[in-house]
């Protein structure tokens, strides 16, 4: 338990702290300086928070044991799941939208990023696997979802977890425009959103032995996915419709106590 208050009041702190320039306006410190990608670095929060509690209790041996969960990429299969699902998922909600609003198909959009045009399809996947791949799932998978397994079962454990997850996004309602603007029917569906991915992430990391890289890989495709050109709000919709049914068919099939493939 010591572990896991120690953890979860670091990510906060830290991730918190640096992204203060961002939403400091709140509390009247409007001219804190913020420096180019300051949200992506605020991410890095949760890695940081793992090797440093991990030093901290289980010294040289816990971190020879982090790191290399952070390069294991066996079994291959997990590996493809996490890269490419999210990809086709996106393609078969591009298609349903297709049929059903008659929404017309530019698969070329599925190359491009609203928020960062510069970057290429390779360039914005590395930079969301360092920052928010690694950057959380060293903490929320590698350090927290194990401690959590240890008390309870895997779903329980994915949904405690997500409840800590929600609450570290705190800030970002107070300078992100996509979570300024939510309603709250909007929040509750990106809380059952995580609920969902915590799920998944979860029988990842359980089925692949415990491989911090598939998950980064997951969670970066899964963001890419979200964030393309294409995903207009019917792509969304359908895409995350798809997503929760993964989801629900994950918990039948591999039961709530381990969410495991049996390998």
């Amino acid at each position: 338990m010591k572990q896991l208050v120690t953890y979860f009041g670091l990510t906060y702190l830290i991730s918190w702290i640096i992204w203060l320039p961002l939403y400091g306006h709140i509390f009247g410190l409007s001219n804190l300086p913020a420096l180019p990608f300051q949200h992506a670095v605020g991410a890095l929060g949760p890695l940081i928070a793992s090797f440093i509690t991990t030093w901290i209790f289980l010294k040289k041996e816990g971190i020879k044991n982090l790191i290399a969960k952070c390069f294991k990429i066996k079994p291959l299969l997990y590996l493809a799941i996490a890269l490419l699902s999210p990809f086709i998922l996106t393609v078969i909600a591009i298609l349903i939208s297709y049929f059903i609003n008659k929404t017309p198909i530019d698969f070329t959009e599925l190359l491009h990023i609203k928020e960062f045009p510069q970057f290429s399809l390779f360039t914005f996947f590395i930079y969301n696997l360092f920052f928010f791949g690694f950057g959380e799932e060293v903490g929320w998978r590698g350090f927290a979802l194990p401690r959590l397994q240890n008390k309870m079962n895997a779903l329980t454990a994915s949904i405690g977890l997500t409840i800590f997850w929600a609450l570290w996004h705190l800030p970002l309602f107070f300078y992100r425009p996509s979570y300024i603007t939510m309603s709250s029917g909007a929040i509750f569906g990106w809380i059952f959103s995580l609920l969902t991915g915590s799920i998944l992430l979860t029988w990842l990391y359980n089925s692949s032995r415990e491989s911090i890289l598939i998950c980064a890989v997951f969670h970066s495709t899964i963001d890419i996915a979200f964030t393309a050109d294409i995903a207009d709000k019917n792509v969304v919709n359908y895409l995350g419709f798809l997503i929760t049914v993964w989801g629900i068919l994950t918990i039948i099939i591999f039961k709530p106590k381990k969410l495991a493939c049996q390998n």
